[in-house]
């Protein structure tokens, strides 16, 4: 069969192609609304221009030349329109105690003479070093913070479903976390909501992220039937598997109507400081006792980039399943971005660690939503598109077209 009459899955561009300067594809994608179709058939992805850079690497460029003193002032201009000064929260800093979260808060606080309050949708299965850093976030680095602990039935229904239905393993765990700050800010009348980097870092259309401030489309919905969990309606969700209505609202974005009376705007505050991982890390580390995992990261290089859940490792996994792009190339593009690792060192990596299988917490993830592994195998399987997939005659899965390949 010719590629051209091969099947796409996911509304993905037939031709693979990869950026020149980093290691990403364009099947990577940008679509963020991921509570209001029930898979990934409309996504949008990476835009790699003409001249073979993509949006990531040319938004990498632009952040080089932005004047940072004048954005920081921006910045002061907005705090100062917030600060309070009778003790009161005056900014939300969602997070589960990771190096963005841990420095994004001490930031504002220690730095800036903010008073945040930390809120936590905790991972679905916090690993013992995740755990550890949550606690040092709010002991070391000293902040008050709310988690709140979801009902752990419909949060284990959920997972297995978004597993079944779109092979996204973090969809509801990315939805409440994502949720949950602007229905506190609204609820304890705390209007100014800061996340960390802005999304262009990865490849979000630029013109998207010319401003800090989110559009409110980003976390409201204005239908109930316009929500997905799973990859399952709400109405499904109620008749098929006797979920009460009020048992997923937590998993809600904020209805439109609620915003009524209320001024809540989202930040990144990625956009008024210049952004760079790496010495994040290192920020949180010196300021709030956040310490890296002891061994390296399952199908990438790293060890201290998303540790806190014991899913993490699975959901980069299944991305590399759908999309062809595996932890190693999210990593590896960063860093060539950052001018830490050259394109020839982030190809020797992609090839080495992406697709790694994630076993070391598989078996327990597994027991926890209720799945038998040999499904899950079956899952991937299913969910490989065959525009980026050939199986061998032994049964063996390889992508037709990896950065690699191309050296």
């Amino acid at each position: 069969m010719s590629l051209e009459n091969l099947e796409v899955k996911y509304g993905l561009p037939r031709k693979v192609i990869f950026c020149k300067k980093c290691v990403m594809s364009n099947q990577r994608p940008t679509s963020t609304l991921e509570f209001k179709h029930t898979a990934d058939s409309k996504k949008k992805t990476l835009n790699i221009s003409d001249d073979g850079v993509c949006d990531a690497c040319r938004f990498n460029e632009q952040k080089n030349a932005i004047d940072w003193k004048m954005r920081e002032e921006e910045l002061l201009a907005l705090l100062d329109k917030h600060r309070r000064t009778d003790g009161g929260y005056d900014c939300i800093v969602p997070g589960s105690g990771g190096k963005d979260s841990a420095y994004q808060a001490h930031v504002l606080k220690y730095k800036y003479g903010m008073n945040p309050l930390t809120i936590t949708w905790p991972p679905i299965m916090y690993t013992e070093y995740g755990l550890k850093n949550f606690r040092n976030w709010l002991d070391v680095g000293g902040f008050d913070n709310l988690s709140f602990n979801r009902n752990g039935k419909v949060m284990k229904l959920l997972t297995r479903l978004s597993i079944e239905n779109i092979l996204h393993p973090f969809q509801t765990f990315i939805l409440g976390q994502k949720n949950l700050a602007p229905k506190l800010a609204a609820k304890f009348g705390i209007p100014l909501i800061f996340y960390g980097e802005n999304e262009a870092e990865y490849g979000n259309p630029i013109a998207d992220n010319a401003l800090s401030l989110r559009d409110k489309s980003y976390f409201t919905y204005k239908n109930i039937d316009e929500v997905y969990l799973g990859g399952v309606s709400v109405r499904e969700l109620t008749e098929k598997y006797k979920i009460r209505v009020s048992d997923l609202t937590s998993f809600f974005p904020l209805e439109s109507s609620q915003l009524e009376g209320t001024k809540i705007e989202v930040h990144y505050l990625g956009y008024y400081l210049k952004w760079t991982p790496q010495e994040v890390y290192y920020y949180a580390v010196e300021n709030t006792g956040f310490k890296a995992r002891p061994f390296r990261t399952q199908g990438t290089y790293s060890k201290y980039n998303s540790i806190d859940d014991k899913i993490d490792d699975l959901h980069y996994y299944t991305t590399f399943i759908k999309f062809g792009i595996g932890r190693a190339t999210y990593d590896a593009s960063q860093e060539i971005r950052n001018q830490h690792i050259t394109r020839e060192e982030a190809v020797a990596l992609v090839k080495k660690y992406d697709g790694e299988f994630p076993d070391r917490y598989f078996n327990e993830v597994m027991e926890y939503i209720e799945m038998k592994p040999v499904r899950f195998h079956e899952l991937c399987d299913q969910f490989r598109s065959p525009h980026l997939w050939k199986k061998n005659e032994k049964g063996e899965y390889s992508l037709r077209k990896a950065v690699y390949d191309l050296e």
